[in-house]
């Protein structure tokens, strides 16, 4: 759905789940190192879709908020195991 607020600028409803964010515009918009991303693909702890093999990784508004609060662990020196076991244990709680 395509809403017009003026006639300059139009937005447009996208889902939740849907990949639009690269690694790219997801580093600028939490001001999350690139490493850092990477490194919670790699653990599997946040891991984006990508069309191909070896393409962008493309993140959607829901891994967008889960990278947020990964970064706020790990800014507080939280390291990837114990963040695996932290997110884990949210995971549990919320499930309750």
């Amino acid at each position: 759905m395509v809403r017009r607020k003026d006639k300059e600028f139009v937005e447009f409803d996208i889902g939740i789940d849907e990949p639009i964010y690269t690694t790219g515009v997801i580093q600028r918009l939490l001001n999350i190192p690139i490493w850092v991303i990477k490194q919670l693909d790699k653990e599997g702890i946040v891991s984006p879709r990508r069309k191909l093999k070896g393409t962008a990784r493309l993140y959607s508004k829901r891994e967008l908020k889960k990278l947020a609060h990964c970064w706020e662990y790990i800014k507080k020196g939280v390291k990837m195991k114990g963040l695996k076991i932290i997110l884990g244990m949210e995971k549990k709680r919320d499930e309750r």
